[in-house]
């Protein structure tokens, strides 16, 4: 090999590298363990994680611990699904395109959309894509992104639009919504679109409407970034205006997995179909009149869009998606709502047990699902979430993560998992603290 690319010797191959910076004999490394032993060394390292199947999880902030019925995790490890990749042959893949089919109408029918693409990577990158959409659509260059929207999806905007000339301007949360007032004044005809979370990063409802009705009267877009469980009982974004809809769609059936993978949604109107990123299916007949599906839009600059492609989304979380789509068909709309109440049921009662106990108070006064905001009087909450985990409870994350301003605070989410008894302890163990 080192005749073949010219050079002498293994020292002058890494010349470049500077002396000082090389390895000086042997790396420090244990002996090679055999097969069973390694097997053990890693079984104790995985030992260390706590799950959540470990733990009272109370953890939110974009990922939650819902209930997975088991008909999600036999139908979505079945070979022929978890091994299918995108689908580019449709005559050997009618299985996995009528699966993505089911998951484009239950989404559709779910946010009030008339289409949704056949998945994105998660609910930051499905964010960030709806923007460049209004962009593309609209042909302006200013981005209205409310406060209140999850701080690592803003993280993901920014760097998309880092490149593109666009002017994001972030509106204040204030009380833990978007002031309709503040979208009025910043609203122009320059403005692309306004993207707003609801329920939003704080679990408060926003006064959708009211918004969705001031930036369509300055031309812009209306994004907004949905939960889709709280769909089970809150309108559909389609019905308050909603022109690009996004969602992180682990709710639906995936487990948190220490963080991924995810799903993004994104579900749009049908004029904008074809600056929709991703990939469409539709459904069609053979030559023989037999009723079948196909890759009706894949806009990738892999295929034949080139550089006119809406998007460089290089693949899709196909078997995240086959989870929702099996896990939305299991439960149907009663199903979905009595979760969504469960969720909001149980949340409420924590919040009241919570701000009984003194030092403890609700940080913001609007509505809330199943997501809310706990201030500390005391400046202590560091302390008390980790008297909590020593109980083996998880009870943050901790804001001032994100938001400076908020370091006394920590949100609470509750799913319908949690029992009273487990609410019960979770006050307990803050207040003990």
């Amino acid at each position: 090999m080192l005749a073949t690319i010219g050079v002498a010797s293994v020292e002058e191959l890494f010349s470049e590298i500077p002396e000082d910076c090389r390895v000086k004999g042997a790396l420090a490394l244990p002996p090679a363990l055999s097969e069973l032993e390694l097997e053990k060394h890693v079984r104790e390292l995985a030992e260390r994680n706590r799950s959540a199947q470990q733990t009272l999880c109370f953890l939110g902030g974009g990922c939650y611990d819902h209930f997975v019925p088991a008909v999600v995790d036999a139908l979505s490890s079945r070979p022929e699904f978890v091994t299918a990749y995108t689908p580019y042959q449709p005559e050997a893949s009618q299985g996995t395109l009528q699966a993505m089919f089911e998951y484009q109408s239950l989404i559709a029918r779910l946010t009030g959309m008339d289409v949704s693409n056949a998945s994105m990577y998660d609910g930051g990158s499905a964010a960030a894509e709806a923007v460049l959409m209004a962009l593309e659509i609209t042909g302006r260059r200013r981005v209205l992104l409310a406060g209140t929207i999850h701080p690592e999806y803003r993280q993901v905007i920014q760097t998309y639009l880092q490149n593109f000339g666009a002017e994001i301007c972030l509106l204040d949360y204030r009380r833990g919504t978007t002031d309709p007032s503040e979208v009025a004044a910043s609203a122009s005809k320059e403005t692309a679109c306004l993207v707003v979370q609801h329920p939003n990063f704080f679990g408060c409802l926003e006064p959708m409407n009211e918004l969705s009705h001031l930036i369509k009267a300055s031309g812009g877009l209306f994004v907004s970034i949905c939960y889709p469980i709280s769909l089970g009982l809150l309108r559909p974004p389609g019905q308050y205006g909603a022109d690009i809809v996004v969602a992180e769609g682990q709710s639906l059936g995936i487990p948190m997995s220490y963080g991924g993978p995810f799903l993004g949604i994104l579900a749009t109107r049908k004029e904008f179909v074809r600056r929709m990123p991703g990939r469409l299916v539709g459904q069609t007949v053979d030559r023989q009149g037999r009723k079948c599906w196909v890759l009706t839009l894949q806009t990738r600059e892999q295929h034949i869009r080139r550089e006119k492609a809406t998007s460089n989304i290089c693949t899709n979380q196909g078997l995240m998606a086959l989870r929702a789509t099996v896990y939305l068909a299991a439960l149907g709309p009663s199903g979905l709502r009595q979760v969504a109440e469960l969720c909001l049921q149980k949340a409420h009662y924590a919040a009241t047990s919570i701000a009984s106990i003194p030092g403890l108070s609700l940080r913001f006064s609007a509505p809330f699902f199943h997501e809310f905001v706990v201030r500390d009087a005391t400046g202590r909450v560091q302390e008390r979430l980790a008297a909590a985990a020593e109980k083996n409870i998880l009870a943050g994350p901790w804001l001032g993560r994100w938001f400076p301003e908020l370091a006394d605070c920590f949100l609470i989410a509750v799913t319908e998992k949690r029992t009273r008894e487990e609410i019960d302890r979770l006050a307990a163990a803050l207040q003990n603290a």
